[in-house]
């Protein structure tokens, strides 16, 4: 065993021999694995082995299409079998709701290039004859559903990354990881220590140990989970072809051919965390002791659904435990805080994942960089707010609900509230119906009298229309308030401050006493962040952006950080409120100590309102007349106390996340991991107005975007007036120009304002041209749309700025 190398990947299971063949496929080859037992140990060798494309996030979906593509390569390429079985597979749809979500997903898989098909109930009977249709709406059909053999493709993924060079070391327990002063560390194992630039933790159901190792602790927990294999059935055996995978999302279970027989899976109601409190390092090669109990409801069933089974007999019971995050995506890439160790953990879904897994961390290590956007997996998307406490109960409520249906407006109630402010109190008290953001309650809206008391998950119009509706039209009509401790918001300090701005962001910094707004760009001119940047002195800046990003955002400042500046996260040490409407300014002066009749768009300034000392700035997301109004928790009632009893009598209506998404229609304004994420640049997107190309400063991503500015975008972000029905858009519906997709939808919904229904769209540049009419699929029907050129609000921003 060497004593030196570039990289070592701790975790011999599907991912972390993923990771490892593709780490020498983007050329580094002094690389090397270490494994506790033999491969494969684990959750990897006791899978069911299926895999499948469907993911409610389309990038992840794309991960999971390159995992199944890439296994034909590997056979080339190593001469092992990973053991394919490409039969195709059947979500089935027994509610309207659930044929609704694979109706969207359908939609989403034409532009991006998967080729899957509705099935009505007779199509479904053709195609798998022992399925029972009774109460079923439809399905979903993808041809490149299957199912594998997990130690084979695990052995195959081995042999690759050896073929490149690695090393692969058996039956050496990692027993420490030390971070030098330099940023290296030293991994000590069992047979000796490694010197070694950066460390992945791969430890699937031991990761959450492995990471303490370092300090860390990772949110994901081991749920066992139990699959039944069944003897001989005739209908199997004598079937001229493979049965199709189904998955029925209404028992909660999965179905595939095993040999001569059936194989099915449950995700059961009474599920069982396993070793809640730490995987024992002596396990690996044991299964747990059946249970039937917890599948008995599930048994059933499967025998109304599936009634061949119900003369089958079981021929064996695998009864094992996997890893889940609390959201059930994986958890990849570089620990915020941490130089060099690197996440691949929490891939539940391991041969549909692990090679996306293991393309995507292997091109973060060597490119900088993944080539897409992220986010979905991204083990920055949790915060070091994350407990064990958390991540328990949203782990048993991710399994349970691993087939159900996910809506655009669900909000999911395990373990809330947990992060709340001085306020949820008061909220709460005013009808707020919350929605949790990065683990914080945020206001979703406010129900009043009769308005729901909770929104009711659809695909389609939500049930809280007159609440929203209402709220909207306070804004515009006189003013309205909101909390702003959901931003995300940094103080930067130091003499040479400024110039570490000019190079992290694209956009101009401002003045003091001014704020600008500010793309930050990767080196590649991708969108990585949408900044307000303000200006307080030449000494201190105050930056704001999403505040589910935190991780994420801190992580690249920290990488970049310079000497001769400060960086604090202070985005739960200052809150405060935005108000907006035709009175806003009304209101504050009423409660301010000084004159704001001065106080332009753009302008910052300190001012005592009420009792509290605040920080103002003239800029409001509504796209109205509008403040931010910034001050310390332990002020913030006072704050509020003020506002609201000042405005009362100017209609003061408190307003939520919702109407604050139609207001932002009305001026086409984009929202960041929406309009602006990594799969898009600023040209693409409208942002680069915000680029500064006229300041003297190398700042990241300034080749790329020179070189897009002189080229131009091949694709521009548009709004369309959509000739919508009950359902607007949310995501990621194709748009059909001339016959044929041609774009797709980044976000939409309705301007409550303007009656409108609101799509905004990336299409060819070409056909961004005003008179652009264009089809928009919303739940399988094509909906006529029309680009639209003028804000539907405030056209010339007479309000806004004036």
């Amino acid at each position: 065993m060497k004593t030196t190398t570039r990289v070592v990947v701790i975790g011999g299971g599907v991912v972390g021999c993923s990771v490892l063949y593709h780490l020498t496929k983007f050329g580094w080859s002094d690389v090397m694995l270490i494994e506790r037992s033999e491969l494969t140990s684990g959750s990897t060798w006791h899978a069911a082995g299926g895999f499948h494309t469907l993911n409610g996030d389309t990038n992840m979906a794309a991960l999971q299409g390159y995992t199944i593509g890439l296994y034909k390569e590997l056979e080339e390429l190593t001469g092992l079998s990973c053991g394919l079985h490409h039969v195709g597979g059947i979500t089935l749809a027994d509610t309207p709701e659930r044929f609704d979500m694979l109706k969207a997903e359908r939609a989403k898989h034409r532009y991006m290039g998967l080729h899957t098909e509705i099935l009505s109930p007779a199509e479904i009977k053709e195609r798998a004859e022992l399925v029972n249709i009774d109460g079923i709406v439809g399905g979903l059909f993808d041809p490149l559903d299957g199912h594998l053999d997990p130690s084979g493709t695990t052995q195959a993924y081995a042999k690759a990354a050896k073929m490149g060079g690695a090393e692969i070391v058996l039956h050496n327990r990692v027993l420490e990881t030390n971070p030098r002063p330099d940023g290296t560390w030293d991994v000590v194992t069992e047979q000796g220590t490694i010197h070694t630039e950066h460390v992945v933790n791969a430890g699937g159901l031991w990761a959450r140990e492995v990471g303490a190792m370092a300090g860390l602790y990772l949110p994901l927990l081991p749920m066992a989970h139990q699959y039944l294999v069944t003897e001989e059935i005739p209908e199997i055996a004598n079937r001229p072809e493979e049965f199709p995978h189904v998955i029925d999302p209404g028992g909660e279970s999965y179905l595939r051919q095993e040999g001569k027989g059936l194989c099915i899976g449950f995700y059961e109601q009474p599920c069982e965390p396993w070793a809640v409190d730490g995987t024992p390092w002596g396990f690996g090669h044991e299964l747990l002791n059946d249970q039937f109990d917890k599948i008995e409801d599930s048994i059933a069933f499967a025998y109304n659904r599936f009634p061949v089974l119900e003369r089958a007999g079981v021929k064996s019971v695998i009864h094992g435990p996997f890893t889940f995050a609390p959201d059930g995506n994986p958890l990849v890439g570089p620990i915020p805080g941490l130089r060099g160790y690197w996440s691949a953990c929490a891939v539940m879904a391991g041969f549909s994942q692990g090679g996306g897994v293991g393309l995507t961390l292997a091109q973060w290590m060597t490119e900088g960089e993944a080539d897409r956007d992220v986010t979905a997996l991204d083990v920055a998307r949790f915060g070091d707010w994350t407990t064990p406490g958390y991540t328990v109960p949203k782990v048993v409520e991710n399994y349970q609900r691993r087939f159900s249906v996910s809506y655009p407006n669900e909000e999911l109630p395990a373990a809330r509230p947990f992060r709340t402010t001085p306020m949820y109190d008061i909220f709460k008290g005013m009808g707020a119906v919350f929605g949790a953001q990065y683990g914080l309650e945020v206001p979703n809206y406010f129900a009043q009298g009769q308005e729901p008391h909770h929104e009711t998950p659809t695909f389609r119009r939500s049930d809280a229309w007159a609440a929203i509706r209402r709220e909207v039209q306070a804004v515009r009509e006189a003013v309205g308030i909101n909390e702003i401790q959901n931003f995300g918001k940094y103080r930067v300090t130091g003499d040479n401050a400024r110039a570490w701005l000019d190079r992290i962001f694209a956009g101009r910094i401002p003045q003091p006493g001014r704020v600008s707004l500010t793309p930050m760009l990767s080196p590649t001119g991708r969108l990585i962040g949408d900044f307000t940047v303000t200006c307080r002195s030449e000494t201190e800046f105050q930056l704001t952006a999403s505040y589910g990003a935190q991780g994420y955002h801190m992580r690249w400042f920290l990488q970049h950080l310079d000497d001769g500046v400060r960086i604090d996260n202070v985005s739960d040490h200052v809150t405060g409120f935005q108000i907006a409407g035709p009175k806003a300014r009304d209101l504050l002066q009423s409660v301010a100590r000084a004159d704001i009749s001065g106080m332009k768009f753009l302008d910052a300034r300190p001012l005592t309102v009420g009792m509290a000392d605040t920080w103002v700035q003239r800029v409001s997301y509504t796209g109205d007349l509008g403040y931010e109004i910034y001050t310390s928790p332990m002020t913030q009632r006072a704050l509020w106390d003020a506002l609201w009893q000042a405005g009362e009598p100017l209609g003061l209506t408190p307003f939520g996340m919702r109407a604050m998404m139609s207001l932002r229609l009305d001026k086409f304004f984009g929202s960041w991991l929406r309009e602006y994420s990594p799969d898009y640049t600023a040209a693409e997107t409208g942002l680069d107005r915000f680029i500064s190309f006229k300041k003297n400063a190398p700042f990241i991503g300034r080749e790329a975007a020179e070189k897009e500015r002189s080229e131009g975008a091949t694709r521009t972000l548009v709004p369309f007036k959509v000739h919508a029905d009950d359902a607007d858009v949310v995501a990621y519906e194709p748009v059909w120009i001339d016959g044929s997709v041609q774009g797709f939808c980044t976000s939409g919904g309705y301007s409550h304002h303007t009656d409108t229904s609101v799509a905004l769209a990336l299409v060819p540049s070409e056909k961004a041209q005003p008179g652009l009419t264009a089809e928009i699929e919303i739940l399988g029907e094509m909906r006529p749309a029309e680009m639209l050129t003028t804000p539907l609000f405030d056209p010339d921003g007479t309000r806004m700025r004036g």
